[in-house]
């Protein structure tokens, strides 16, 4: 019987840790979290708050997930939008779901992501 979601993991290419960084913490606000030591060799990102947890691993032939993605509820909608584009990152708008306002992003690597208002119902 499934109890929980543990984690997402995301594929990203060798040497995309910075640029990771720079959307999942610096943008998206999740911070890092250290790999355990015997992982790290293998390259990539984890990251987490509050149980929502995202690791990025390194994919050889990598190929960016467009049509699966993660999807967070988030607090400050419209301005996390905003540091999406003026950071370079387009939005792209979507009907609301459950009530919700919603929109795409995709990070560095082309890995599509869903950002839902978890503050305003509409």
């Amino acid at each position: 019987m499934i109890l929980d979601l543990h984690h997402v993991q995301l594929a990203m290419p060798k040497g995309g840790e910075d640029k990771a960084r720079g959307f999942y913490r610096d943008i998206l606000g999740l911070p890092e979290r250290e790999k355990p030591l015997d992982m790290q060799q293998n390259g990539g990102c984890w990251f987490e708050y509050c149980g929502v947890r995202v690791h990025l691993g390194v994919e050889q032939d990598f190929r960016p997930a467009q049509k699966a993605h993660p999807a967070f509820s988030v607090r400050g909608f419209g301005q996390l939008r905003r540091q999406c584009e003026t950071a370079g990152f387009a939005t792209r708008q979507s009907n609301n779901i459950d009530g919700q306002a919603r929109f795409f992003v995709d990070d560095p690597f082309g890995n599509r992501v869903e950002i839902i208002d978890g503050e305003n119902p509409i």
